[in-house]
Formats: structure tokens, C-alpha cells, sequence
């Protein structure tokens, strides 16, 4: 059995992959959790903080692959004097400590979860964004994703251990919170929304595909060393994926037909292009290495993946 270290054990995408490799049967699971935190059924070490003094001896004892989810998130209205520091603190120094205690204990393999941020925050028509893209992080927490890549990235090419990086898309699923969750109260409530004629084309991935993905890259030979995008391969407008949430919901979709420049025009004049951006723009990402390199295609589509999103925040509701 493999013995994995997943940091974040509690997180969104952590708490998915310690179920799905519980699952799988041939792994030996170790978890890092914030103090006062608990993982039911897997050995928990309770780490303090993530900083470039934390001590991982104990975590790593016997591991041989270690997944890095934890981070210091994206925060939409960050009251930080000095965000970048405070993210370079957790996701850059935090993480080149626990890469390079986990290369001196003798652990193979480290796969470190970061962002799409790292290339960018939009594209244009027609194009997408790929893994060998010049970064071109926008905020704080992509430029900090981007700043720990390319701490761990010698580390693989000096052999210390191989190391994986991985950049996901926005992530959805059962538990998914943020402006995912805003959407889907939003259609539940019947609040009429002024995006019914959306045409961006924006990349999703279901965290079952997500956590698909990390465990192919545990053990492929071809992952070593690399960077990977991933998504689900069907693109979505927001007008189409706010539809695809109102029938799985079962509520008529309130969808208002305004131009988006229009939409565009009012988001400006109240200070909230950032929302703008997010709603109208389009995001692509090119997932052509992960498929031909790995071989990985995603499990599950993306009508089925919105399905278990909304069954279980409608279970949540009840």
C-alpha cells in the first residue's frame, strides 16, 4: 500500500480525496488538519499552521507521496494591509518547507494542487489557455501559486523527488461554496438574473474528475515533473450553465436576456467589474497534454456532476 500524505484534509478538495482514496483500497492515508480539526477514519496530525518553520517530521514518517491542497485561498474582499505577503507566507514559504522536509524524508513523489490564476484570469475568443502559457497572475493568491511553482520545480529537475502540478479551473461539486453556492440559491429562490444572453465560454471541473486526475497522478510514470491543466472538456457559457442548474433544481429559469455590454456599462459605474469579469468573461483552458501524456480522460460529464452538486445542496436545505 502507498502511504499519502493529503494536506488540508478538511478542505473541499481535500476532504473528496481522502474519500475516493479510502475507496480505492491500496492506499495508507495520513491527513494534516488545523488544530482542533479531526478526519474520521484516517490517521490526523494536527498542524498549527503552514509557515516556513512548521515541523512535518511526524506527518511524514513513511510517506511516500505527498498531496498539497492546503493554501491560503482566494478571499474576495481581503482585509489584509498586505495580502501578497500574508498568501507568500502560507502558499510559497509554507509550501517550499514542507517540499523540502518531505524531499529529505525520503518521499517519491510531491503533487502540489495550485491554480489557474497562475495563467491568467480571462481569454480571448477562440483561445485557450495551456500549460506551458508565460504566467501572467493578475492578484495576489495566482502570483503567490505561481511563486511556489517555481520554488518546487527544481527540486524535480535536481531528482530530490518528482513533483506534479497541477492547475485547476473553477472546481464545483456536493459541498461547493463561494459564488457557485450564491448561483445556485439564487435559481432555488427564483431571484430573476440579468444573464440570459451570456456568450462566453468558460472551463469547469467537477471535483470527481478532479480528484480522478490527482490519484492517476500518483503513480504514472509521465507525470513526473510536469504541469497539468484540467477540466471537464465542455465548456460552458454562464447563461447555459445557469440553465443546466435550473432544470437540475427543477425551478423555471428566470434567465433576463441584457446585453452584456450593457451589463458591463452598470457593473463599472457601481465599482464591481471584478463580478463583471467572472459572469461575462470567458476562461478556456487546453487540457490536450493531460490527456495525451496521462491518458486521464474526466468520469464524470458535467450535467451529471451539476446533478450531485444540486441533490446535495438541496439534502443541505432539508
Amino acid at each position: 500500500m502507498t502511504r499519502l500524505l493529503i494536506t488540508g484534509g478538511t478542505g473541499f478538495v481535500g476532504a473528496a480525496l481522502i474519500e475516493r482514496a479510502k475507496a480505492d483500497s491500496c492506499f495508507e492515508i495520513c491527513a494534516s488538519v488545523r488544530t482542533g480539526q479531526q478526519v474520521s477514519g484516517v490517521r490526523t496530525y494536527q498542524v498549527p499552521d503552514l509557515s516556513a518553520t512548521t515541523s512535518w517530521t511526524a506527518a511524514l514518517d513513511g510517506v511516500e507521496v505527498v498531496i498539497h491542497t492546503a493554501a491560503r485561498v482566494h478571499i474576495m474582499h481581503d482585509a489584509s494591509s498586505d495580502p501578497l505577503r500574508e498568501f507568500r507566507e502560507i502558499n510559497v514559504e509554507g509550501t517550499l518547507n514542507l517540499a523540502r522536509q518531505a524531499a529529505a524524508a525520503g518521499v517519491r513523489r510531491f503533487i502540489f494542487i495550485s491554480s489557474v490564476k497562475v495563467n491568467g484570469e480571462s481569454t480571448e475568443p477562440g483561445y485557450a489557455f495551456k500549460p506551458d502559457d508565460k504566467p501572467n497572475p493578475h492578484d495576489p493568491y495566482g502570483i503567490s501559486k505561481m511563486e511556489a511553482e517555481a520554488a518546487l520545480l527544481p527540486l524535480g529537475e535536481q531528482g530530490q523527488m518528482d513533483v506534479v502540478i497541477i492547475r485547476p479551473v473553477l472546481v464545483y461539486g456536493p459541498g461547493v461554496k463561494g459564488n457557485f453556492l450564491s448561483m445556485m440559491r439564487w435559481l432555488n429562490r427564483g431571484v430573476p438574473l440579468p444573464l440570459g444572453a451570456i456568450k462566453n465560454m468558460r472551463s469547469l471541473v467537477g471535483i470527481d474528475n478532479l480528484v480522478d486526475l490527482i490519484v492517476i497522478c500518483i503513480d504514472h510514470p509521465l507525470a513526473a515533473n510536469q504541469i497539468f491543466l484540467v477540466s471537464d472538456r465542455e465548456d460552458l457559457s454562464t447563461t447555459q450553465l445557469l440553465t443546466k442548474l435550473s432544470i437540475a433544481l427543477h425551478k423555471p429559469s428566470r434567465l433576463v436576456p441584457i446585453p452584456s455590454y450593457l451589463i458591463g456599462h452598470v457593473a463599472k459605474l457601481v465599482g464591481r467589474n471584478d463580478i463583471f469579469k467572472r459572469l461575462c468573461g470567458s476562461l478556456q483552458v487546453d487540457t490536450s497534454k493531460t490527456h495525451e501524456l496521462l491518458g486521464w480522460t474526466p468520469k464524470v460529464s458535467v450535467d451529471q456532476g451539476l446533478r450531485d452538486t444540486v441533490s446535495n445542496f438541496l439534502n443541505q436545505g432539508k
